[in-house]
């Protein structure tokens, strides 16, 4: 961990670097201005000065995640300097033992050459075209190939065992500029028994190096859009229409929510693949095509979104915006686009029995405790007794008390509580994989989170001795009565009343969609002052034991087989003592109570879908009549496009553990986790309908269907996910206004 973290302080080193570099360098020459072959070359012996053509050279620093950082900036800026195709040349031939790769990485990394590079028949987009060698000189067409116009050399892929060294000022050789999405930059060259040397490529994989130079184009078109994206928010809060400027407009602002949801998946799925490739690690050809299956979409939306809230100004060429649409959506199309990256996500999904997805790395302490939980379950939740639990309709299955006081035995339920409270302290990371565990050996829900750390916040030490050992042994629920008829997300209009009478709280008032109406306790949110400015200055919380007179339950079933209920408190009697934290006070209780634990609420979710994804993966490849599901390439998409989103979802998790171990995870990380893993919920349960069929929207216990209603059962439980805790729209206003300081 502290190797990742020295790493991520050079990578942001190298970053604020060459951001300084380029706006000195490049954009006052004018970022929109058709750059010509001399600006280009002029710029990229500048970055060559910069130490940055060496990235990726066997023995040299850095490696694909400085790459990465690099082309990014790149992108930003606007800038064509040919960082692509050096990196793939210090990828392909640093190892070769060649004379011709010797010299030429000489000359490129010193700048006396600039390379231009291309797959030519190896790019799975046969509009590229390609070349024959014959008797060491190369015919034919290459398309779509970078800086060509400003490079002394090109590298072309001829076949798997060889690259083509051609010098661009021979005889035989013509570079045609082409204009493509509206942009110069790209050339056709043409070859006419052009002299070659041959580079043998050694142990290079060219498709594995193709993958690379996926990667390295999804950072630029990411560093693209993202320059982008912070143009159109600072616009949004200078534009004014209608008398106040636009970003205080709802729309704008869930709009550019949404982008900043799908930059930060971007970035962190981009981030992790070179991690995992500098560690050598196997699976980074994994999450580089989930990357790339997720970007080639979700890009291209950044872009077209951010013009839209331009408006008619971004039509402009002289604006910046229109030069980081074309950059994103050439990049995203290149070298197969995200088709390809879903092809190859099928293939590893799919193919021979297929692998699942990746298990990730939670560090030693996550790592022991994932297998101390799972060895645990095994023991204590399999066999006869979770056969019977699972006979249950689902009503019954959201709680067992018998296995929540066996769960609490084990102290668990305090995984993440301070140890002055009898927890463990233990790490966030180790709580998703305790999370993990729990929702893949199909556990029923235990303990009383938020209502704990309301407690652990804000309790007296009197209420912390009587509440939490018993929360902590399994034998208390608490549910939460915070939402009201005319108060759900906006719970600062909330009705319900408590007044002062000698020594105890008299309540009056109704709750409505409480979920745990069983538990023991509520933690309660009512009105002390009704006269308060603003309103949720005058509200306080309180514990409210659920046998006391006055109370009415009225049970509802909700849409998902689970059930809710309407409490009515007439002339409810508490003790005084029941107050948590100060009177009016209770906003800070309930909002920090909350603020602790959301940053996993999306976690918990994705951790759901990538659990049913497995089972449902499991019945893709099932063969009937020698055929399966597998063989349908609707099917094949569908899946690597589900599961490209789940390692977003998961990544987004990953993230705010990481932050949650140096604090409270931002509500606005938190919040865009959660939107994220949500939606990802319902598109999950809408795929697995049109994948499976008509028998897999037969409900439980019905006769034929698959896994006991499972998936059709996911998706009408996925809308409580999008409701709960503060619909999506309010997490949306809260990020536009807290991540992106969008006006209130």
């Amino acid at each position: 961990m502290a190797a990742e973290a020295s790493n991520d302080g050079v990578r942001g080193m190298l970053r604020d670097s060459l951001r300084g570099f380029l706006d000195e360098h490049w954009r006052p020459r004018g970022v929109t201005a058709s750059s010509s072959p001399d600006q280009i070359s002029g710029i990229w012996r500048k970055l060559v000065g910069q130490g940055v053509a060496a990235l990726g050279a066997e023995g040299g620093e850095g490696g694909l995640a400085e790459i990465l950082v690099v082309m990014a900036e790149l992108g930003r800026a606007g800038c064509p300097a040919p960082m692509w195709s050096a990196a793939l040349a210090n990828l392909a031939v640093s190892g070769s033992e060649a004379d011709a790769a010797e010299d030429l990485l000489a000359r490129l990394h010193s700048g006396q050459a600039i390379v231009a590079f291309s797959f030519g028949g190896l790019d799975p987009d046969a509009g590229t075209g390609s070349i024959v060698v014959t008797d060491l000189t190369a015919s034919g067409v290459l398309r779509f190939v970078e800086a060509a116009g400003s490079a002394t050399h090109l590298l072309v892929a001829c076949d798997r065992s060889h690259l083509a060294l051609i010098d661009l000022g021979d005889p035989g050789v013509e570079c045609v500029a082409t204009r493509a999405m509206g942009a110069w930059g790209l050339y056709e060259v043409r070859l006419s028994a052009a002299p070659v040397t041959l580079i043998p490529v050694g142990t290079v994989d060219l498709d594995l190096l193709r993958l690379k130079g996926k990667t390295a184009l999804t950072a630029r078109a990411h560093g693209a859009a993202r320059r982008a994206f912070e143009l159109a928010v600072d616009y949004a809060k200078e534009r004014h229409q209608f008398g106040q400027p636009i970003g205080k407009f709802q729309a704008i602002q869930h709009k550019l929510a949404n982008c900043l949801i799908a930059l930060e998946g971007v970035r962190l799925i981009l981030e992790h693949a070179a991690t995992l490739h500098d560690g050598g690690d196997d699976d980074w050809r994994y999450f580089a095509d989930c990357a790339s299956a997720f970007s080639g979409e979700v890009l291209r939306r950044v872009s077209l979104e951010t013009q839209h809230t331009f408006g008619a100004i971004g039509y402009a060429e002289e604006h910046e915006a229109p030069i980081h649409f074309k950059r994103v959506h050439l990049d995203t199309i290149a070298l197969g686009g995200a088709a390809e990256a879903r092809r190859r996500l099928a293939a590893r999904l799919l193919n021979a029995g297929g692998a699942g997805l990746p298990q990730y790395d939670l560090g030693p302490a996550g790592n022991a405790l994932r297998e101390q939980v799972r060895r645990w379950l095994a023991q204590n939740w399999s066999g006869a007794t979770k056969a019977a639990f699972d006979q249950r309709p689902f009503a019954k299955r959201e709680f067992d008390a018998p296995f929540a006081r066996d769960i609490g035995a084990t102290g668990w339920i305090g995984l993440g509580w301070p140890e002055e409270f009898g927890g463990q302290a233990r790490s966030p990371l180790e709580q998703i994989a305790f999370m993990e565990t729990m929702e893949q050996g199909e556990a029923p829900r235990i303990g009383a989170a938020i209502q704990a750390n309301a407690l652990m916040m804000f309790g007296t030490p009197e209420q912390q001795r009587q509440y939490l050992p018993e929360i902590l042994r399994g034998e208390a629920m608490h549910g939460m009565g915070y939402s009201e008829p005319q108060a759900g997300s906006d719970l600062a209009a909330l009705r319900t009343s408590a007044i002062r009478n000698g020594d105890h709280w008299v309540i009056n008032g109704q709750k409505i969609w409480t979920t745990t109406w069983w538990g023991k306790y509520m933690l309660l949110a009512a009105r002390t002052d009704k006269d308060a400015k603003p309103p949720h200055a005058g509200i306080s919380m309180f514990i409210v034991p659920m046998d006391a007179p006055g109370i009415t339950i009225r049970p509802s079933a909700t849409m998902y087989d689970g059930t809710f209920a309407n409490i009515f408190y007439d002339n409810v009697r508490i003790p005084g003592e029941n107050l948590v934290g100060e009177v009016n006070a209770g906003w800070k209780v309930l909002t920090g109570a909350l603020a602790f634990e959301r940053g996993l609420v999306g976690g918990g979710i994705v951790l759901k879908v990538a659990y049913a994804f497995e089972q449902l993966r499991a019945h893709v490849m099932t063969k009937e009549a020698d055929r399966s599901l597998a063989d349908d390439p609707i099917v094949r998409d569908r899946m690597a496009t589900l599961a490209s989103e789940i390692e977003i979802g998961r990544l987004l998790m990953m993230h705010c553990a990481e932050l949650a171990a140096d604090g409270v995870t931002p509500p606005e990380y938190g919040a865009i986790s959660k939107v994220f893993s949500g939606e990802l919920m319902e598109r999950f349960g809408e795929a697995a309908l049109d994948i499976l069929g008509m028998r897999a929207a037969l409900s439980e216990q019905m006769p034929g269907a698959i896994d006991n209603g499972r998936f059709e059962q996911n998706l009408r439980h996925s809308l409580m996910w999008v409701i709960s805790i503060g619909t999506n729209e309010i997490q949306r206003s809260l990020i536009a206004q807290r991540a992106l300081a969008l006006p209130r």
